[in-house]
């Protein structure tokens, strides 16, 4: 396989000076590394963020034992019970080095594997603060210790389902309308959250659907024929009815249309895959490679998008990944995330051959980008990630604090 860009290969074997300088930088920082005292992880800190009706924000960093610090996002889960789970963790990787990444999950997954959402955010976000560390320890950004960068920019889509009120079509096509000012080429909604999940036919149903089709019409008037319309259906549809909505919505020219019906059986979803005119995606909720295995074996999607939050952690996804290159399909990781969670996510997405498109919650509070320093830099959709150390970004504790929930 070639290398993906010009960038890439300018990057190789343009500049043997600066590639020399890098390979000394790094091996002095291993070195360092090498003779320095065992770091081990000390204290465990929380910041839960307020943002909306859907849920809110709650921020996770780890301190060593000589003062590093990493962070991590552990939102989207039940909060007090994942803040209960973060502290439960905690107690499997105190005192212990921060470099041993898989002896944590290989202890920490046959827990979480039966305690549900909550127990898996909270493992995966304690996960994330571990390579944060690793990358400012050893020098490098995280995207380098996960196999190095191959992807030049991180395209980013702007999920206006959680910021659009009122949920109609004139509300989503003016919340449509502010992410195409701020440079999105690609918008996402999910029309039909308004569905009862007691609803699965009948004239309701189809009342419904009508309402959610005349949203996407809108935005998709709003973003023209050259940007890019996505779908999200939360699988509040069955089988008969989703194929006939994926019919339906094949005038609008969809990007993808994603998780039409519940993933069991996978059977509904593979149907409808090979049948619908337009790529579908899911996975958000599949945890782990053992489930997107089998989701991925049986042509469930197009697309797979597995969320560093729910899938296990950032080595899961990357792992996830790689099953999904074996198997053809490009990879475009969930994540209504916060400024932290698409940081983490973007630098998974920066080393995957397969990278497609990230998530990137849009609106929903107007002091995002006071949460993180240095903040978000996004130019024209896509998301510039740091060559600094780690993440490359710090909790703005005094905003995190202000906005508490």
């Amino acid at each position: 396989m070639g290398w993906p860009s010009r960038l890439a290969r300018d990057d190789v074997f343009a500049y043997p000076t600066r590639v020399t300088l890098e390979r000394r930088s790094f091996l002095q920082s291993l070195a360092f590394a090498a003779a320095a005292p065992k770091t081990t992880v000390a204290s465990l800190e929380t910041f839960v963020v307020k943002v909306n009706r859907r849920g809110n924000w709650i921020f996770v960093r780890l301190r060593t034992s000589d003062g590093v610090t990493g962070v991590g996002d552990a939102s989207h889960g039940d909060d007090a019970a994942t803040l209960r789970r973060l502290h439960q963790y905690f107690e499997l990787l105190k005192g212990r080095s921060v470099h041993d990444i898989e002896a944590y999950r290989s202890r920490v997954f046959p827990l979480i594997e039966k305690e549900g959402r909550a127990a898996i955010v909270a493992a995966s976000a304690l996960e994330h603060c571990l390579w944060d560390i690793r990358g400012k320890i050893l020098g490098l950004p995280v995207y380098d210790l996960l196999g190095g960068r191959v992807q030049p920019r991180i395209r980013n889509y702007a999920n206006i389902n959680r910021s659009t009120e009122p949920r109609t079509p004139q509300g989503f096509a003016q919340m449509a309308q502010r992410a195409v000012d701020a440079g999105f080429d690609a918008v996402k909604l999910a029309p039909f959250d308004e569905i009862p999940r007691n609803v699965t036919g009948g004239p309701q149903l189809e009342e419904f659907t009508r309402r959610g089709l005349a949203c996407a019409q809108a935005v998709r008037e709003v973003l023209g024929p050259n940007r890019d319309l996505l779908i999200d259906v939360h699988s509040h549809y069955d089988l008969e009815h989703g194929l006939d909505l994926a019919r339906r919505f094949e005038p609008l020219k969809l990007f993808w249309l994603e998780e039409v019906t519940p993933a069991e059986p996978l059977a509904n979803l593979a149907r409808i895959n090979r049948e619908a005119r337009m790529p579908t995606a899911g996975g958000e909720s599949v945890f782990g490679v053992k489930g997107f295995y089998r989701y991925i074996r049986e042509q469930a999607v197009d697309i797979v998008m597995p969320d560093i939050k729910y899938s296990g952690g950032m080595w899961e996804t990357r792992k996830i990944a790689a099953i999904a290159e074996g198997a053809g399909l490009q990879v475009s990781p969930h994540g209504p995330a916060s400024p932290i969670g698409n940081a983490a996510a973007a630098h998974v997405c920066a080393v995957l051959p397969n990278f497609l498109i990230l998530e990137f919650s849009f609106g929903e509070v107007p002091y995002r980008a006071e949460l993180i320093d240095p903040p978000e830099q996004l130019d024209q959709g896509c998301l510039q990630l740091s060559a600094r150390p780690g993440f490359g970004i710090e909790i703005n504790e005094k905003a995190a604090r202000h906005y508490a929930a």
